[in-house]
């Protein structure tokens, strides 16, 4: 029978701390899996989560940060992710996503799977959330 392969349970100092039992990212051996993350700037002591701005690409590119936080301090980067899942609150905004997704990703040697999909629960004022899975090695 194998060893068991420990958990780690990652929050970078850029994050608050979920107010729930639940984690932002997890790492499992080579698998890292980053929770949805949403356009809240860097966690400020004693304050309450913030969208960065009110437009699209202001959050997304907070996002993008924000899930790379997680990637980092589970000992990946973009390059191990294998799947990315995105979840807008608007279908008008499909194509503005797209543009700045590409823009982001475009020194990538090997784009990982994505998929987009509409949701309209997210928190007032936020208007995308990432969650992503990394396998590193």
């Amino acid at each position: 029978m194998s060893e068991k392969l420990p958990k780690t349970a990652l929050t970078p100092a850029t994050h608050t701390t979920p107010p729930a039992k639940f984690s932002h990212g997890v790492r499992k051996g080579n698998i890292l899996q980053v929770a949805g993350q949403v356009g809240f700037g860097p966690a400020a002591e004693g304050q309450a989560p913030t969208p960065v701005g009110p437009g699209l690409r202001e959050q997304t590119l907070q996002t993008f940060a924000n899930v790379e936080a997680i990637l980092k301090e589970g000992g990946a980067s973009w390059d191990d992710a294998v799947m990315v899942r995105v979840y807008l609150t608007d279908t008008a905004h499909f194509a503005e996503f797209n543009e700045i997704y590409n823009e982001y990703f475009a020194s990538l040697q090997e784009a990982p799977a994505a998929r987009t999909t509409v949701y309209v629960g997210l928190p007032a004022g936020l208007l995308v959330e990432v969650d992503t899975l990394a396998v590193l090695g």
